[in-house]
């Protein structure tokens, strides 16, 4: 995610908003586009330095796909450099992320095979969370007016899923989703708001099928 610097500096920039410095424009022309995809703002997803960092990762998620299954762990601490911190999660392959410094695993996490983040923005991941074969979590955009989609720009949205959750294979968690804590998400499910804790969802849109009750 963001660096000390790139913190600093917009944290800089919000205050200069806020006392009146500077006007928005002016803020939003000094930030990078990585600060600007970093605080849910538009941004150039072709800008240089973010093309270096999705190569960065998709070429380490190439190598850990290209693997075979006995080197598996010893690919996996290279794989594990690309991560913002160092993490336990079983990553079955293939597996695919834009960054991989925005995603955050908590402990004894699985990711069944074909799993895709699109981690333009932070995903955070809790403890004992298991992803089922071919889930994709997306926290990328586009703009509803066609004018600025077509010039390219995007936005991100950050998700986050609670402890225990069960996502079934094949679902679909869009940008700016929270996922409560001991929820399951059905195989197939486009969830497009946040689930409560405690619940099972299904369908497209995803929706409450039931609330789960302790024994």
């Amino acid at each position: 995610m963001c660096s000390y610097k790139e913190i600093t500096q917009i944290q800089c920039a919000s205050a200069c908003q806020i006392n009146g410095w500077f006007s928005l424009k002016d803020i939003q022309q000094q930030l990078t586009a990585k600060q600007k995809m970093l605080t849910e703002q538009l941004y150039f997803p072709s800008d240089k330095a973010l093309q270096q960092d999705r190569a960065r990762a998709k070429e380490a998620c190439y190598e850990y796909n290209q693997t075979s299954p006995a080197s598996r762990q010893k690919a996996f601490k290279q794989l594990n450099k690309i991560f913002s911190s160092d993490n336990t999660a079983w990553i079955e392959a293939p597996f695919y992320c834009d960054y991989g410094y925005n995603i955050r695993f908590g402990k004894q996490v699985f990711l069944n095979h074909g799993v895709t983040i699109l981690d333009a923005a932070a995903v955070f991941i809790g403890d004992h969370v298991m992803f089922g074969p071919n889930v994709v979590v997306s926290t990328a955009t586009h703009p509803m007016d066609p004018a600025e989609r077509k010039k390219g720009l995007e936005s991100a949205h950050p998700i986050e899923i609670g402890d225990n959750v069960w996502i079934g294979m094949g679902a679909q968690i869009l940008p700016g989703v929270s996922i409560g804590r001991n929820s399951v998400v059905g195989a197939g499910a486009v969830v497009t708001r946040s689930v409560p804790e405690n619940t099972v969802v299904g369908g497209v849109p995803a929706k409450v099928l039931k609330t789960i009750t302790s024994p």
